[in-house]
């Protein structure tokens, strides 16, 4: 299967720089946000801050050293690639530098940019909920998000419940609520991420708390506000029947 892996590495790699050629990745912001290709050929970042902005966190995989060294083909061509095409190498994690234990990670995500992200996400003001991880940021409930694109104005409200319109399809997930599948892949992305990192990157939990956790424990957080979704409270009611 070597042959496979060095594909599709190699397909990681232009999807890395084709993310960065759509400057999808917004410094300021410390997010990725979505770009509009309009009929005039213009581009435009459409900055909403919604769960697809945390889905490159997904792209990682933690390497142990010994299955690299069990594969030459695909290390001679990792390394064609750090001399031939360092633009795109460097798009990504330093996945040629052995972290702890010798693995070696895998990410679009640097660390700079990982830290970034994930205080956007742990922010109980926009992502975080008792619940789990949000759809939608939650600063949209007072301040709703307006687009204006070809004289049309477009709105998008946070609306936790029931939708108060057919956008998005109606009672989607892209108004806010939580969405069970995509909570299931950033806890096991960041179960991923601690396996390289191990207590070398701590994270606030939840944003501006000054409690410091490793992404090990921030999974298991995450882990057990899903569950109250469906255990009862203290009144003995369950959330998920409203």
């Amino acid at each position: 299967y070597e042959d496979m892996a060095i594909k599709f590495f190699e397909h990681y790699l232009y999807i890395a720089g084709a993310m960065d050629q759509q400057s999808l990745w917004d410094e300021e912001d410390g997010f990725f946000y979505d770009v509009l290709q309009l009929s005039n050929g213009e581009a435009k970042s459409l900055k909403l801050r919604s769960i697809v902005g945390l889905i490159p966190l997904f792209a990682v995989e933690v390497v142990e050293h010994e299955l690299f060294e069990k594969m030459p083909n695909f290390q001679k061509r990792m390394d064609w690639i750090l001399k031939n095409k360092k633009e795109l190498a460097d798009l990504v994690s330093q996945w040629q530098v052995p972290g702890q234990s010798k693995k070696h990670l895998m990410s679009i995500l640097r660390k700079t940019r990982l830290k970034k992200i994930l205080s956007r996400m742990l922010d109980e003001n926009e992502f975080l909920s008792p619940f789990g991880i949000r759809a939608m940021s939650k600063v949209y409930e007072k301040t709703p998000f307006v687009f204006s694109v070809h004289d049309h104005q477009y709105v998008v409200h946070y609306i936790p419940a029931e939708s108060d319109s057919s956008m998005f399809g109606g009672n989607s997930n892209w108004r806010g609520p939580i969405w069970f599948p995509i909570n299931f892949l950033i806890i096991e992305s960041l179960q991923r991420y601690h396996h390289y990192f191990n207590d070398e990157l701590k994270v606030e939990l939840p944003t501006g708390s000054e409690n410091w956790f490793n992404l090990n424990e921030v999974a298991s957080n995450l882990s057990l506000r899903l569950q109250h979704i469906f255990l009862k409270d203290a009144d003995g009611n369950r959330a998920f029947n409203g």
